[in-house]
């Protein structure tokens, strides 16, 4: 074969990759409530509306069909950390959301008439269980709340994307209302992707709301397990500003990428923060165990010589969080996120 030859039909291959057509997606409601979305007939994400305390979306696929999320406590997997119960998918929670009733207590405030959703109930059933189970947990398990879904107010697919409007009530214990929330989930797929954009919208109808200063609150991830850095099989989290592992956390940036190892491929997923959001850019809560967190609302809980980040809602207000998902292939300079950050923070969100 001459090289003559070899150079037109190198240059076919990749005109015919460029000109590939998105994988096409379909969008079906589940038994439960929930919805799954598929990439050219393949799974690509799950949404589950009743089965914990808020809603969560897993498992999610990447690109190359491979889980991107860690299964406990929804499956137990041979091998898996099964640590944080509350850790599921890819899902929102807040320690400490409610009306504001600010009181001292043990050197720490909280808000009163509202409820926790970083936690759930499996979450101190395990705790309560321990002979040594302190009576601070034990409180924590007494004031969870929950998220709920109420309805989708648009549903369907709009060129080429799935496209979920939720409304969501936040309730206390008692079944309480103190906050509404509006959620917009988009997923699409290219040939080398697969992006979810996960925007928030919360609304204090019923009266001022506090969303006090938490570590343990925002929008997370919990990445498989072989990924983890801590499972020393490669697993590597880095930040736009360059921070990676360990010395990444609590710190602020405008993305954050985790990638690893998952059934023999190097994957990964990045989380980019919109220039729109609250706090942009955000700090992140992103452990070296596995746990991959935007946490916009913690400040002195990340950092003693920062303000308290404690933040009131007042009654009719609105606040909003935007966020975008790309799962992909190779590391984060394979996969170009810097680039693909900079497409994002342009859009109007």
């Amino acid at each position: 074969m001459t090289r003559r030859f070899l150079l037109p039909c190198a240059l076919a291959a990749l005109v015919s990759t460029a000109l590939a057509a998105d994988p096409a997606l379909t969008l079906e409601k589940t038994p439960g409530g929930g919805f799954e979305v598929k990439a050219d007939g393949k799974p690509f994400a799950s949404y589950v509306v009743n089965e914990a305390n808020k809603p969560y979306l897993w498992p999610v696929y990447g690109p190359t069909g491979k889980s991107m999320t860690r299964a406990y406590p929804m499956q137990q997997v041979e091998g898996e950390q099964h640590d944080h119960p509350h850790h599921r998918g890819m899902t929102y929670g807040h320690e400490s959301t409610g009306f504001p009733g600010w009181q001292e207590s043990g050197g720490g405030g909280k808000v009163t008439g509202g409820g926790e959703t970083w936690a759930e109930g499996k979450t101190f059933a395990e705790a309560a269980a321990k002979p040594n189970a302190t009576a601070a947990a034990l409180k924590r398990a007494s004031e969870l709340g929950r998220i709920a879904h109420m309805e989708y107010t648009e549903f369907g697919i709009k060129e080429n994307k799935a496209v979920i409007v939720e409304v969501c009530e936040h309730q206390d214990s008692s079944a309480k209302r103190f906050l509404i929330e509006e959620r917009r989930l988009s997923f699409h797929a290219t040939a080398g992707t697969r992006v979810i954009d996960f925007d928030q919208d919360f609304i204090a109808a019923d009266g001022d709301v506090r969303f006090d200063d938490r570590k343990d609150a925002g929008l997370s991830i919990r990445v498989p397990t072989s990924m983890a850095v801590d499972s020393k099989l490669g697993g590597r989290i880095v930040t736009s500003e360059g921070l990676t592992d360990k010395d990444a956390w609590a710190t602020a940036a405008k993305w954050c990428d985790y990638s690893g190892p998952v059934e023999g491929e190097t994957l990964g997923v990045a989380m980019f923060n919109h220039p729109s959001s609250l706090r942009y850019p955000t700090r992140w809560h992103v452990r070296t165990y596995g746990l991959f967190t935007a946490n916009p609302f913690a400040q002195k809980q990340f950092n003693k010589e920062l303000p308290d980040g404690a933040l009131d809602l007042k009654k009719g207000d609105r606040l909003k969080l935007r966020h975008r998902f790309v799962f992909h292939a190779g590391d984060e300079k394979a996969a170009q996120i810097q680039e693909a950050f900079e497409v994002y923070a342009k859009e109007a969100r």
